[in-house]
């Protein structure tokens, strides 16, 4: 099997991993460091002779995250622009093509960790799969526009890398056996925010036909105000007047206020906070110019109408951060804080009739942080007739004694087929493998990346969005289309933030 492959830079040489043809650290753009920190990202120079490409290369700057798959320091660098391609071949196969984009709240995560594995999918699909690093935290979403026009892309840096990957598989995807022209970008969490936010972006346009979107929407970014009272802070707190000083900064002193102005304004549970906004520091920033409007507003004047979305959610998300005991008191004030009334409250609350405090606000958080914006975004695409299916992830995880439920992330392994990959048994719990939700969800996800289409033998009815029925698939141990699920909670949320 061929493991050499010519991208425009040069020559790099993969390897047979599992039955594929693994590439791992490639450059898609230049180092991000000296005096291009800050900035958009650049070319990567060509180089001579064959370079190896089977190791990943390092993670963006990060400190260890919370949950349950990103406690652990990383590998990181500032030079971490590289991607990995999975591919059955390296020929003219023309192959469709799925680029992931990685989660992580904006200020953890890599693309080389094994739920991301695109192994099954090259094997079991012939799809040709790409995974990126891109910049997180202040060193990919800060607004330093004060500093000069050099500077006035910084507060969507991040998100112009993920242009970046996805220029560099335009132009040269074909020689790893994929067609350029037909490729589906895909995230969850933070990444699932970024395809949102490319959904939206100009500069975007034309570089994918589809997209998959697990949850997370169209909602996370940051007003241009709020980005300003961010960079104000950051540079307070750095010690910076000028982009000389920006420059000068260590990385980790750079992580260390970016966790201090974390604490100072508030990033979690989607709570307003003090920059106004249900959105922590550090999120791409609607700055006008790059990205005119937010993208839900794009998305709703007509941007990427032509591109086919496939989006959900899990039903318990919120479980894997947990709010702890708190009482009646605590629960109302919060439903408050999440937009809510005590008549949502009262619903919410009999639709779990024996269901503790903890439990009520888990479902409120979990609809306010990422079922609702799913559907504002179906709503606002099913509006103009676009294609659009969605689906809720209702199968319980077993681990912690039940607790976790349909928890954040727990879809990836299922959408991935990687049941058996590395700590996707700390979530499942002890139990039989649920290889059987994982085989539909699996087919429903390639079929959606082939053709712009999930249904599939394994999922044959799965009717497209629309506002009158709002039918949904339902991944569980009997995986089915259901109208309007939950729909006496969604409506509460109508006309709220």
């Amino acid at each position: 099997m061929n493991t050499i492959a010519t991208t425009t830079k040069g020559e790099v040489e993969g390897r047979v991993k599992e039955g594929v043809v693994l590439f791992a650290g490639i450059p898609y753009a230049a180092p991000p460091v000296g005096e291009l920190r800050f900035k958009a990202s650049q070319p990567h120079e060509p180089w001579e002779g064959v370079r190896l490409a089977q190791r990943f290369g390092p993670a963006a700057p990060q400190l260890p995250g919370e949950g349950l798959t990103n406690r652990m320091p990383v590998r990181w660098d500032e030079d971490c622009l590289t991607l990995s391609v999975s591919t059955p071949a390296v020929d003219d196969g023309r192959r469709a093509v799925l680029v992931w984009i990685h989660g992580g709240g904006y200020r953890t995560g890599q693309c080389g960790i094994p739920w991301y594995n695109g192994a099954r999918f090259a094997a079991n699909g012939d799809i040709v799969v790409v995974s990126f690093n891109y910049r997180l935290g202040a060193l990919g979403f800060t607004h330093l526009a004060r500093f000069g026009d050099e500077y006035a892309t910084s507060g969507l840096i991040g998100t112009l890398d993920q242009v970046a990957a996805l220029e560099w598989v335009r132009d040269n995807i074909e020689a790893f056996g994929g067609d350029p022209d037909n490729v589906t970008i895909a995230g969850e969490s933070a990444g699932a925010f970024s395809v949102g936010t490319l959904l939206g972006l100009p500069r975007a346009a034309g570089l994918f036909r589809r997209a998959i979107l697990q949850s997370g929407a169209a909602h996370h970014t940051l007003p241009v105000e709020a980005a300003e009272k961010v960079t104000g802070l950051f540079c307070e707190a750095l010690g910076v007047r000028s982009a000389d000083d920006l420059h000068a900064a260590s990385v980790e002193d750079i992580l260390k206020v970016q966790t201090k102005v974390d604490a100072e304004l508030g990033q979690g549970a989607g709570l307003v906070n003090k920059l106004g906004v249900p959105v922590g520091p550090f999120y791409p920033v609607v700055d006008g110019s790059v990205l005119p409007v937010s993208p839900l507003e794009a998305i709703q004047q007509g941007a990427s109408a032509d591109v086919p979305v496939l989006i959900g959610t899990n039903r318990d998300e919120a479980t894997l951060w947990g709010y702890g005991d708190i009482d009646e008191e605590r629960l109302r004030k919060l439903t408050i804080r999440l937009g809510g009334d005590e008549q949502m409250l009262a619903a919410y609350q009999a639709a779990r009739p024996s269901a503790s405090a903890n439990d009520v606000l888990i479902g409120i958080t979990t609809d306010h942080m990422f079922r609702i914006p799913a559907i504002r975004l179906a709503e606002a695409r099913a509006t103009h007739g676009r294609r659009t299916w969605m689906y809720l992830f209702a199968w319980e995880s077993r681990a912690f004694g039940g607790r976790l439920k349909a928890t954040h992330a727990l879809e990836i392994p299922f959408a991935f087929d990687n049941l058996d990959k590395l700590g996707v048994d700390v979530f499942l719990g002890e139990g039989p493998t649920p290889q059987h939700v994982a085989d539909a969800m699996h087919a429903a996800w390639t079929s959606f990346i082939r053709t712009g289409d999930p249904n599939c033998d394994a999922l044959p009815d799965w009717p497209a969005y629309d506002t009158r029925r709002r039918a949904t698939m339902v991944f569980d141990n009997v995986s089915e289309a259901v109208d309007d699920p939950s729909s006496i909670e969604r409506r509460l949320w109508d006309g709220r933030r």
